[in-house]
């Protein structure tokens, strides 16, 4: 049956078109992949940004309010863990 196949050319050409827009069917996937992981990479870099500035601006309008609730957070934390370490006992 292969030779058969291959003495009619345009079945050949045909196997050989199709493969190729397959390929690039595939490549053109694979690129907008890219463009939209790196689209979701800038957006989540700009979030990341803004939510730093929002801290800093927050942490200069209430310096006190800052230090209080970083304090109340290693109150917190500390008890969590020493809880903890005793339930393992």
């Amino acid at each position: 049956m292969l030779p058969n196949v291959l003495e009619k050319p345009e079945v050949v050409d045909d196997a050989v078109r199709a493969a190729s827009k397959i390929r690039t069917m595939v490549s053109d996937a694979a690129e907008d992949g890219v463009r939209s992981a790196r689209k979701a990479m800038k957006q989540g870099r700009y979030a990341a940004e803004d939510a730093i500035q929002e801290a800093e601006r927050t942490v200069k309008q209430r310096p006190f309010v800052s230090v209080g609730v970083g304090f109340a957070t290693g109150v917190l934390v500390g008890g969590l863990l020493a809880w903890a370490g005793l339930r393992r006992r």
